[in-house]
């Protein structure tokens, strides 16, 4: 079917045109009016089977459910439990919030699915597109700053301790970074917010054919994801390095000395502090690279590359690893702390962790011991 009519007008934004056809076009039960708000590009594409959309539904629903419920025990329990309410802990709350944030849009999402389609609208569009800018940016920057807080702490332990006041300016930077990237599209100042895939999400425009949508796909780009992604890797492979290098001067003075540690606590831990770390390094990198690469290949893609390659089914594998993300995060960043487990056990003892109190006992043969049990918890 060819796309222009005989006078020159785009023949894939009439109604008939989108219905006439055995096999319907995506936007088929859309109004002519909102049709102009969506890319060309996906509107070539056939209905998927409704099966589908409501697998994607159902998905989305079991994500926030898990999302909601674990960010919002970690906003809870960090805000409440006064053993917490520590600077460091200051950037989990707000990946947490951002976290939870990036949740409250899914029922546009949801809504969308079980209707099949565009059923919410231009300004749903918009408001699904700016919390998703502004929690997955966020989220990203804040994830930067977690990993500089704990390259301080154990590259510099005397002196890299994060204060209250230096906490809260940090975030306020991280605020500042993010809000632009969801102003200037929604206004339309620079680039634009559209439907994308199967027409039930939203995100910026990567797929008009323009100098100003591909330097806009070139910026956003490297400010949202190259950056923040190599100063995470800078960092957490910098105290990879670090915890090595300490390590193995710990073992050559413990093998001079003759004896087996020097660590009075060696023997309650059946993984060394150096596998701890590498771990947890390893675990935080994988996670944003997990949730934005798909997004950020993508976007270069649609931009810059073969746009025949962006199928409405393939643009929903990165919506679908963010969200996966953001059900993770609470278990990673969180729950692995001790302390955390300890205070969610006295506040909802129903749920059994049996997390024991912390010894006060702990050897403290070496500052960097202690520095690294922070860093991984």
């Amino acid at each position: 079917m060819s796309l222009w009519d005989v006078n020159g007008n785009l023949s894939v934004f009439r109604p008939e045109a989108r219905t006439a056809s055995e096999i319907r076009l995506l936007g088929w039960n859309v109004p002519p009016e909102e049709l102009q708000t969506i890319p060309e590009h996906w509107l070539t594409h056939p209905e998927p089977d409704a099966s589908l959309h409501y697998l994607l539904g159902m998905l989305y629903i079991g994500f926030t459910v898990v999302a909601l419920i674990g960010n919002g025990l970690v906003i809870w329990v960090f805000s409440a439990a006064k053993s917490l309410q520590t600077p460091s802990n200051m950037f989990v709350i707000n990946l947490a919030i951002c976290d939870f944030m990036m949740m409250l849009k899914t029922p546009i999402f949801i809504y969308n699915s079980f209707n099949r389609g565009y059923a919410l609208g231009y300004y749903y569009c918009q408001l699904f597109a700016i919390i998703g800018s502004l929690s997955g940016i966020g989220a990203g920057m804040t994830n930067v700053f977690i990993a500089y807080d704990r390259y301080n702490v154990i590259t510099n332990p005397f002196e890299g301790k994060m204060s209250r006041g230096k906490a809260i300016l940090f975030i306020i930077i991280i605020w500042i970074y993010t809000i632009p990237w969801a102003v200037f599209p929604a206004m339309q100042i620079w680039g634009r917010f559209v439907p994308e895939g199967y027409l039930t999400a939203c995100t910026f425009d990567y797929l008009t054919d323009s100098f100003d949508t591909r330097l806009f796909v070139g910026v956003i780009f490297t400010f949202s994801y190259l950056i923040p992604m190599s100063m995470i890797i800078f960092f957490y492979s910098q105290i990879c390095s670090h915890v090595f290098s300490h390590e193995k001067a710990l073992r050559e003075q413990a093998k001079k000395m003759n004896v087996e540690s020097l660590r009075s606590n060696q023997g309650n831990s059946t993984e060394t502090a150096e596998v701890k770390i590498a771990k947890a390094a390893i675990t935080i990198c994988f996670l944003f690279v997990a949730a934005w690469t798909p997004y950020g290949v993508m976007a270069l893609i649609g931009a810059f590359g073969n746009k025949a390659l962006l199928t409405p089914g393939v643009t929903m594998i990165p919506a679908c690893a963010c969200k996966f993300v953001a059900c993770l995060d609470p278990y990673v960043y969180a729950i692995s702390h001790p302390r955390y487990r300890i205070e969610l056990n006295n506040r909802l003892p129903w749920l059994a962790i049996n997390e024991k109190p912390i010894s006060d006992n702990v050897s403290a043969t070496s500052d960097a011991t202690q520095v690294q049990t922070t860093t991984v918890a």
